[in-house]
C-alpha cells in the first residue's frame, strides 16, 4: 500500500515542488501580476495573458514551457540535440508542447510584435502631432534612457547585444522591447518582457516621482493653450486631414532608406494608420486591425513571453539586473524629455510645460493623460493633453527608429 501511495504521490506535481521549491516563487510571482493586472488593471491586455504564462510554464510535467534554443538552433529534445528550424512544425508541437509550437512559429519569427504595431497605427491619432510638429523633439530626448542604460549594462558584465535590448526597455514600448530582444537577446525575453510591461503599467507612479524631483511648481502651471493666438482655420484643418494621409506613407519611405531594420516596426504602425485615416473605404481593414487581429496577437505574445518565465530561466542573477536596468532606463527617459525642454526654455520667450518633455515614452496615451492629471492638479484650467500627445506619439516612432539602428548594428 505504501509504494501505492508513493507512486501516487510521484504522478503529481507535488513530487516535483518538494524537490525543487523555486516553483513556488514563480507561482507567486505570477499571482501578483495577476492581481496588478485584473484588480489594479495595470496593463491587463497584456499582463493578464503574461501572468497566466508565467503559471502555466511552471507546472511541472505540463510541458507549457518554452525551451530556448541557442543561437544555433539547437535544441535538447528528449535527450538527442535537434535543430528548431530544421524540425516540421507537427514535430514542435508533438514533442515540445504548444506553447513551443506558438513561440517558434509566432515570436521567434518576429511576426507578432509587427502585427501588435499595426494595431497600435490604427487606434493612434497623428493629428495632435502633426499640429505641434516643434514638440516633437522632445519625443526624441526621452531615448536618452535606452543608450545610457546600454552603456551602463556593458559595464555590469551584460554583453552588447544583451545591454541592448535591456536598455530598449527604457523606451516603454513592449512590443519594440520584444521584437529587440528576439533578434539580439532570445534568451533574457521572459525577464525583459516583464519588466517592459510591467513599468509600463507603472507610468502612473514612475511619471510623477521624476516630475516631482526634477520640476518646480512654477514649471508644471506653464499654460501651454494661452501661447495659441488663434483657432486653426476650416482651411489648416482640411490640409491636416491631407497631411495625416501623407505622413504615413512619407515616414515608412524615410525611415526604409535610413534604418532598413526598423520598417517591420514602423511600417505595420504607419500601414495601420493609414488605414484609419483613409477612412469608410477600408473601414473594414481598420476594423480587422484594430480588433479582432491585434486581440488575437495580444493574446498569443503575452500567453508566449510567459512561458518563457521557468524557475532556472528567471530565478538569477541577469534578471535582477534586468529589473534594475528597466526601471533605471525607464526614468532616465522621461528625465531627458524634461532636461531638453528646460534647456529649450532658456533661450525661448514662450516657455514649454515640461510635463510635454516627460511623456516622451511610447506609453500611449497613457503618459500623456498622466501628465495632464499632474498639471491639473496645479491649475485646473491648464490642459496640456494634446500637446503632450505630441511628444508621445514621436516617443512610438522614436523607439522603433532606435530598435531598428541597434539591430542593425549589433546582430
Amino acid at each position: 500500500m505504501e509504494k501505492i501511495f508513493d507512486k501516487l504521490f510521484e504522478m503529481t506535481a507535488f513530487s516535483n515542488i518538494f524537490a525543487d521549491p523555486q516553483f513556488l516563487i514563480m507561482y507567486a510571482i505570477a499571482f501578483i501580476l495577476l492581481y496588478l493586472g485584473i484588480k489594479k488593471q495595470y496593463e491587463p491586455l497584456l499582463l493578464v495573458p503574461i501572468a497566466f504564462g508565467v503559471l502555466l510554464a511552471n507546472f511541472p510535467g505540463g510541458s507549457m514551457g518554452v525551451i530556448q534554443a541557442d543561437e544555433a538552433g539547437n535544441v535538447l529534445v528528449n535527450g538527442v540535440m535537434k535543430n528548431i528550424w530544421e524540425m516540421p512544425l507537427h514535430d514542435i508541437a508533438h514533442e515540445l508542447g504548444l506553447m513551443n509550437f506558438i513561440y517558434y512559429l509566432l515570436i521567434k519569427t518576429g511576426f507578432l510584435p509587427p502585427i501588435i504595431f499595426m494595431g497600435v497605427g490604427a487606434l493612434t491619432d497623428f493629428g495632435p502631432m502633426l499640429r505641434n510638429l516643434r514638440l516633437s523633439i522632445f519625443g526624441a530626448a526621452a531615448q536618452l534612457g535606452i543608450f545610457t542604460v546600454l552603456l551602463v549594462a556593458v559595464l555590469m558584465n551584460f554583453t552588447l547585444k544583451e545591454a541592448a535590448a535591456l536598455g530598449i526597455i527604457g523606451g516603454a514600448d513592449g512590443p519594440t522591447a520584444i521584437f529587440t530582444t528576439i533578434k539580439l537577446a532570445p534568451h533574457l525575453l521572459g525577464p525583459i518582457a516583464i519588466a517592459a510591461y510591467s513599468y509600463m503599467a507603472l507610468v502612473p507612479v514612475i511619471i510623477p516621482l521624476v516630475v516631482k524631483l526634477l520640476c518646480s511648481k512654477k514649471e508644471l502651471c506653464i499654460n501651454m493653450k494661452e501661447q495659441e493666438k488663434r483657432f486653426p482655420s476650416k482651411v489648416e484643418i482640411k490640409n491636416l486631414r491631407v497631411l495625416k494621409i501623407i505622413f504615413p506613407i512619407a515616414v515608412t519611405t524615410v525611415v526604409a532608406l535610413f534604418v532598413p531594420t526598423a520598417v517591420p516596426l514602423i511600417g505595420m504602425l504607419m500601414f495601420g494608420n493609414l488605414v484609419k485615416e483613409i477612412g469608410t473605404n477600408t473601414s473594414r481593414l481598420f476594423d480587422a486591425a484594430s480588433n479582432s487581429i491585434m486581440n488575437a496577437a495580444t493574446i498569443f505574445l503575452g500567453l508566449s513571453v510567459g512561458a518563457t518565465m521557468t524557475a532556472d530561466a528567471f530565478l538569477n542573477w541577469t534578471t535582477i539586473g534586468i529589473v534594475i536596468g528597466g526601471f533605471l532606463a525607464f526614468a532616465l527617459s522621461i528625465a531627458g524629455g524634461i532636461m531638453l525642454v528646460k534647456l529649450f526654455n532658456l533661450f525661448s520667450k514662450q516657455k514649454i510645460n515640461p510635463l510635454i518633455g516627460a511623456t516622451g515614452l511610447s506609453a500611449v496615451p497613457m503618459a500623456s493623460r498622466v501628465a495632464n492629471e499632474i498639471a491639473l492638479k496645479y491649475d485646473p484650467k491648464n490642459h496640456v493633453l494634446q500637446y503632450c500627445m505630441s511628444s508621445n506619439i514621436s516617443g512610438v516612432i522614436g523607439s522603433a527608429v532606435a530598435a531598428g539602428v541597434l539591430i542593425s548594428f549589433l546582430s
